[in-house]
């Protein structure tokens, strides 16, 4: 077994605010879990008790370690933001969706339809393109 690179030492103060945190039942399960992590390697505990006792992979606690020791406990606690595209309607945007949906249906049409929504958010300057799709899952979103 190769020695270990990162070894978890707690500060009384982190040490408190870990078991605070965990005896709170208020956070996410995610920062429980690496919480714990950070707990039990404090204790002493190896890699595969870790493992054990949290149903964790290896590499979970690996780089939990790791962020503790380079970048410290904020870090290791909380996750990284998630890749993807920033959504397209924020609040501003969804309420004139919802007003825009609540008036007057367009002249020629009898109620709106979601692709009409969608070229007015963009007639109106509310968004660049957007898809009805988004339209869609926004008004669900809201209903």
């Amino acid at each position: 077994m190769p020695r270990k690179m990162y070894h978890i030492n707690l500060s009384d103060e982190e040490r408190q605010a870990l078991l605070e945190m965990t005896r709170k039942g208020e956070i996410k399960a995610r920062k429980f879990k690496r919480a714990m992590i950070l707990l039990k390697a404090d204790e002493g505990q190896t890699d595969q008790q870790i493992m054990a006792a949290l149903n964790v992979s290896r590499p979970c606690v690996e780089r939990i370690r790791k962020r503790f020791v380079a970048e410290g406990m904020e870090r290791a606690l909380n996750e990284d933001p998630r890749p993807g595209q920033r959504r397209k309607l924020d609040g501003r945007a969804e309420a004139t969706l919802i007003a825009e949906t609540c008036s007057a249906a367009p002249e020629g049409h009898e109620r709106w339809t979601l692709r009409l929504l969608a070229s007015r958010l963009v007639q109106l300057g509310v968004v660049d393109t957007i898809s009805h799709e988004t339209v869609r899952r926004t008004l669900k979103k809201t209903s």
